[in-house]
C-alpha cells in the first residue's frame, strides 16, 4: 500500500469535507486530490520521474501540501528543508539529494538562487518568487491529469528528512512507505484520534512532527490548518476559530499559547487532545497544561526523525515528565552510554540507572540507514538495533524517563549531572519563565552546573534561587547551579530544542536586571 492511493482511499469516502485550510483559502478532498493531480502531472512533464528526489525549501503553505500528495502520486522522494538554511546548507543538501526540482519562496529565495548556480535542478517557484524555471500556477497547466500512475511499492523511498545537524553535517533520513504509514497509525492509535479530527499544521512539514500531523489528518477525513508565519496570538485566533480538536507541539509553543495575555479571552473548548514531543517539558508546564486547556488526552511522544516512536506516556498527571513505554510498533532498552560507538545491545545498564537509549529497528516505523552515510549508519545501527544518543533511566515500574544527550552530560568534580532534572526544579520558580541549564568549564571542577535564566520579575537574585533549590526540592548539593546568567531568551532550534552548544559557546543576549536602589 502506497500513501497516495490512501489519500485518494479519504478522498472517496468524504469529497466534500475540508481538508487543508490556509487563512482564507479552504481546499476539500475533491479539491485537493484535483489539485495534486495537476501538479503531478505537470512534475512529470517536466521530467520528473518516479524515484527523484523534489527538494522543498518552503513555509508550510498551502502549495507545499498539494506539492507533497503530487509527489507521492509520481512515486518520486519529498525532499523537505528548513527555508532558513544558508546558501551553502541549501547546496550541500541539493547535491547531497541529487534533487531533480527544487521549489522555494520569497523567505529562501536568495539561498536557493545562489545555491542552484552550479548544480542546476529545475526551479518552481511559490507567491511571485523571482528567479523561477516554472511557476506554481504554471505547473498546474501542465501535462494531462490522466497520466499513467507508476507502479509504487511499500518498500520504496517516499520521503526524506534531513536531521538538524547540531554536531556535524545534516544527515538525509530516507523513508519509505511503510515507514511513513507506520508511523501515521501509531500516531493516530497513540493520540487517540478519531474520524475528523482537525489539527494546526505549524510543526515544520521538514520535520518528522509535521509529517505526523499532515499524514494522520489526511488518512482521517480531518482538516490541516496550515500556518506559514505564526506567533501565540495568531494560534490563539486560529485554534478558536477552525475549532481545532488535537494538536501535536513542541512545549516552546504550547508555552508561547498559555503565557499570552490574551489566552483567557479565547474560547478553546474544542481542544481536547495534546502532544507534545521534540523537547522536554517541565513538570511546571505539564501542570499549568492540565490547569488551563484540561485535555481529555495528554500525550508525551518520545522519538526522532530515524524511528517515529520510541515512547509514549499518557499517564502525565501521576508521572509529569515520564516518557512512558515502548510505542504501538516498539521494543526500548537502555544501555550503557559509550560516545565511542563500542556499546552493544547487550550492555544494559540496572533499573534506576542511567544509560543510552536504544531502539529495535524491525519497527515498521524504523528507517534502515542514513543517505550516502555508511559511516553514521554504521555507528548509529548495531545488531539490529538504533543508538539513539538519548540518555535514559528505567523506574522500578518500567517507566522511562529521558535525561538529555549522551552529549548534554555535565561531570562536575567526578558525578555525573543530567540538565532536565535541574531545569525541571528551577522552572517552577515563581520568577522564572524559562531556564536551559548546562555545563561551563571549570579549573577545579571540571564543569561548573551553570543556569541560564530568562526572567519573569526582575527581582530575582542567584541567593533567591539557590535557596529555591535547597528548600524545594529534593536537588543533590553537587547539582544545584554554581552560576546563574540572565538572558533575554533560550537559544533553540527551529522545532524548539535547546541548543546548549550555543550557550555554552556564549551565543545568547544577556538581560540585565532591575536591582533596588540601582538605577
Amino acid at each position: 500500500m502506497d500513501l497516495a492511493t490512501l489519500f485518494e482511499f479519504a478522498v472517496t469516502r468524504h469529497p466534500d469535507k475540508t481538508a487543508l485550510v490556509e487563512g482564507d483559502r479552504r481546499l476539500t478532498y475533491s479539491e485537493l486530490d484535483r489539485l495534486a493531480g495537476c501538479a503531478a502531472s505537470g512534475l512529470c512533464a517536466f521530467g520528473i520521474q518516479q524515484g527523484d528526489r523534489v527538494l522543498l525549501v518552503t513555509k508550510n503553505r498551502l502549495e507545499t501540501v498539494i506539492l507533497y500528495w503530487a509527489v507521492q502520486k509520481i512515486g518520486a522522494v519529498f525532499t523537505p528543508i528548513n527555508f532558513r538554511l544558508s546558501t551553502e546548507e541549501v547546496a550541500y543538501c541539493l547535491r547531497d539529494s541529487g534533487a531533480k526540482a527544487v521549489v522555494y519562496e520569497p523567505a529562501s529565495a536568495q539561498a536557493v538562487l545562489e545555491a542552484t548556480k552550479e548544480h542546476q535542478p529545475l526551479r518552481i517557484g511559490l507567491a511571485g518568487v523571482d528567479g523561477s524555471d516554472i511557476t506554481f500556477e504554471h505547473l498546474l497547466t501542465q501535462g494531462n491529469q490522466d497520466f499513467a500512475r507508476p507502479k509504487i511499492s511499500d518498500s520504496d523511498y517516499c520521503l526524506m528528512l534531513y536531521t538538524s545537524g547540531t554536531t556535524g553535517r545534516p544527515k538525509g533520513v530516507p523513508r519509505t512507505h511503510k515507514n511513513e504509514y507506520g508511523a501515521a497509525i501509531a500516531h493516530i492509535i497513540q493520540n487517540r484520534y478519531v474520524y475528523h479530527e482537525s489539527t494546526l499544521g505549524v510543526m515544520p512539514l521538514y520535520h518528522t512532527m509535521g509529517m505526523r500531523s499532515l499524514l494522520s489528518m489526511a488518512f482521517l477525513n480531518g482538516k490541516l490548518v496550515v500556518v506559514p508565519d505564526y506567533d501565540p496570538k495568531t494560534l490563539l485566533h486560529i485554534l478558536e476559530k477552525e475549532q481545532i480538536t488535537c494538536v501535536y507541539l513542541v512545549p516552546t509553543i504550547v508555552h508561547g499559547i498559555l503565557h499570552h495575555p490574551d489566552f483567557e479571552r479565547h474560547d478553546l473548548s474544542s481542544l481536547r487532545k495534546l502532544g507534545y514531543a521534540g523537547a522536554a517539558m517541565t513538570t511546571a508546564l505539564i501542570e499549568e497544561c492540565f490547569e488551563k486547556l484540561k485535555p481529555e488526552v495528554f500525550i508525551n511522544h518520545f522519538g526522532s526523525t530515524e524511528v517515529y516512536t520510541y515512547s509514549i506516556c499518557d499517564y502525565l498527571d501521576k508521572k509529569p515528565g515520564c516518557a512512558g513505554k515502548a510505542g504501538f510498533h516498539q521494543q526500548i532498552r537502555v544501555v550503557v552510554p559509550d560516545p565511542e560507538g563500542k556499546a552493544t545491545p547487550a550492555d544494559q545498564v540496572p533499573v534506576g540507572e542511567p544509560g543510552e537509549v536504544i531502539i529495535n529497528i524491525r519497527s515498521d516505523e524504523a528507517f534502515q540507514g542514513y543517505w550516502n552515510r555508511p559511516d553514521a549508519t554504521e555507528k548509529a545501527i548495531r545488531d539490529g538495533w538504533y543508538f539513539t544518543g538519548d540518555m535514559g533511566v528505567i523506574d522500578e515500574e518500567g517507566d522511562l524517563y529521558v535525561v538529555g544527550r549522551v552529549d548534554d552530560m555535565i561531570i562536575s568534580g567526578g558525578e555525573n549531572i543530567h540538565p532536565l532534572e535541574v531545569e525541571d526544579v528551577l522552572a517552577k520558580h515563581p520568577k522564572v519563565s524559562e531556564v536551559a541549564v548546562a555545563g561551563l568549564p571549570d579549573d577545579q571542577w571540571g564543569e561548573v552546573v551553570t543556569a541560564y535564566v530568562v526572567p519573569k520579575d526582575e527581582t530575582v537574585t542567584e541567593e533567591e534561587m539557590d535557596r529555591y533549590c535547597k528548600e524545594n526540592s529534593a536537588l543533590a548539593n553537587f547539582k544545584r547551579p554554581r552560576k546563574y546568567v540572565w538572558v533575554a531568551e533560550i537559544p533553540k532550534s527551529p522545532v524548539g530544542k535547546i541548543l546548549r552548544r550555543k550557550l555554552r559557546n556564549g551565543e545568547y543576549e544577556e538581560k540585565e536586571l532591575k536591582r533596588e536602589g540601582v538605577s
